[in-house]
């Protein structure tokens, strides 16, 4: 324990520093502002201000990206919330009982509840990145790669109860999202597949196209075609910015099952915060005695994604930079400044380059602390975005949408897929797909194929090794559990609306 408060202090006194304090302010700052702005991630910001971390030191530029990470986490939501157009990916599952509480007159209840949930799930996502760092690198190491295909298997059947309507739909929207995630260069044998001949597929379908499309543009086409009309916007004072004691009772206990999935998601290699938030959200749908609510503005679906996201954001650090695998492109992105520096990182890391891990993670305390302040004073500014005439903001955003997209590949093909989804989310909603499988089917699905011939490769081919594993075969036993009580809830519901509609029918035959 003396040992940790000294690490501590050391890396306290290492983000205290001038320097560093500056450019944690600066991450943290530019974080939020283009997590607000729709189409604008942290992938694009860091990729763009990558060229200006050739000029500090690595624990600098180290502390500034991380700083625009974990700060679209809590801005990301904002847009997701106000304008149902998701700032980041991971924040697409505020946008579905976000939105509808902004809908209701409650957009600055449920900004304030994200910023806490964020602040509690990223204080203690820290807590486990500081007090067991290498614990838990330990932990992913003992994961093989079947253990890792029923993990994502798990979530591939979790993800079919994220519909509202019927888990049939949810199915088939996960396995449109896993079609759509086999697009590209086969990782094993370098074959094209499903590209039809075009350069621009050869790596794939863009994520960041594929999400502003399902979630954005088709949001920008449903206002135009007038399914929404330009309400009154609810004036925001100070009193419509505090929760009810209500709903901080109701976010208790999701704040914490979203941190704990969270911290434990972001720890394992290969995941990331988007596989947390949307998980979380399962989760809580499954435990609720009121499932029926959520897509209806329940405040449980807004608290626990987004604490479990920003949890993730901090303990996704660990398989980075103790094992070098990244949790997703933000990550790979932050591995490749460390590797230009110079630093190798691997399960040595802390060892060799104690001033830069520690200094990091107190940078952490210290920028959580900076996006409370930031945040919770400037949620009146992001409210009155609603003020905006649609006829203004919708093709503003439009714009916003198509540069983000355009920005990462420098491609116009992704802005014409983009453009595509879009028209496809607006009919998916028309006849109630829900969009949220398909996208979390797009994530897992590649990930579940690599890790499935892993195994098989390393097992001769054998596929009893998903049952010998007792961690594959306990994540099994679960998917299976779950994949049940859908179908048996779904039978349930049938059963009671056909006892009602006969009720109904004899009330109409006594009449």
């Amino acid at each position: 324990m003396q040992d940790l408060f000294a690490n501590l202090a050391m890396g306290f006194e290492t983000a205290l520093s001038p320097l560093n304090l500056t450019y944690c302010f600066v991450g943290v700052f530019l974080g939020t502002f283009v997590g607000v702005l729709p189409g604008i991630g942290s992938l694009a910001a860091i990729s763009m201000l990558m060229p200006l971390t050739f000029y500090v030191p690595p624990d600098t530029a180290l502390i500034m990206l991380a700083g625009i990470y974990y700060g679209t986490q809590y801005g990301g939501s904002t847009a997701a919330i106000l304008l149902n157009l998701p700032g980041t990916p991971s924040s697409a599952v505020a946008c579905l009982d976000g939105y509808p509480m902004s809908q209701q007159g409650r957009a600055g209840v449920a900004l304030a509840m994200t910023t806490i949930a964020s602040f509690v799930g990223a204080t203690v996502g820290i807590l486990v990145l500081t007090l067991f760092a290498q614990v838990l690198a330990r932990f992913g190491m003992s994961f093989a790669a079947a253990d890792y295909f029923s993990l994502m298997l798990l979530g591939l059947v979790a993800s079919s109860t994220l519909a509202s309507g019927s888990p049939l739909k949810g199915v088939a929207m996960v396995l449109v999202g896993i079609a759509l995630g086999t697009v590209g260069t086969d990782v094993q044998t370098g074959e094209w597949r499903y590209t039809f001949g075009m350069l621009a597929l050869s790596d794939g379908v863009n994520l960041v196209a594929l999400s502003m499309g399902l979630f954005g543009v088709a949001e920008v086409i449903g206002t135009i075609a007038g399914k929404q009309a330009g309400g009154a916007v609810q004036r925001v004072g100070l009193r419509s910015l505090m929760p009810r004691l209500d709903d901080l009772r109701r976010s208790v206990a999701p704040i914490l099952r979203g941190t704990t999935l969270g911290s434990m998601v972001g720890a394992l290699p290969g995941t990331g915060t988007n596989i947390a938030s949307f998980m979380a959200y399962v989760l809580e749908k499954r435990v609720s005695r009121t499932p029926e609510k959520f897509g209806t503005g329940a405040i449980e679906g807004v608290t626990s994604p987004e604490a479990a996201n920003n949890a993730a954001a901090q303990t996704s650090f660990v398989p980075t930079l103790t094992l070098g695998i990244p949790g997703d492109a933000v990550m790979a992105l932050l591995l490749g400044m460390l590797i230009i520096h110079g630093i190798q990182p691997g399960p040595r890391l802390i060892e060799n380059q104690p001033v830069l891990f520690w200094g990091l993670v107190a940078s952490f305390w210290i920028g959580n602390v900076m996006l409370v302040i930031l945040n919770l004073p400037l949620i009146g500014i992001w409210v009155r975005i609603l003020t905006i005439p649609r006829r203004v903001l919708m093709p503003a955003i439009l714009m916003f949408m198509a540069i983000g997209v355009y920005s990462i590949n420098n491609n116009v093909f992704d802005v014409w897929v983009m453009i595509l989804f879009g028209v496809v989310g607006y009919f998916m909603s028309a006849f109630r797909f829900e969009a949220a499988p398909l996208l979390l089917g797009f994530i897992l699905g590649p990930l579940m194929e690599q890790y499935l011939k892993r195994a098989l490769l390393i097992s001769g081919g054998d596929p009893a090794v998903f049952v010998q594993r007792p961690i594959s075969a306990s994540l099994l036993v679960i998917s299976v559990l779950v994949l049940l009580l859908t179908v048996w809830g779904a039978l349930r519901r049938r059963r009671k609306a056909a006892a009602l509609d006969g009720a109904r029918a004899e009330g109409g035959i006594a009449g």
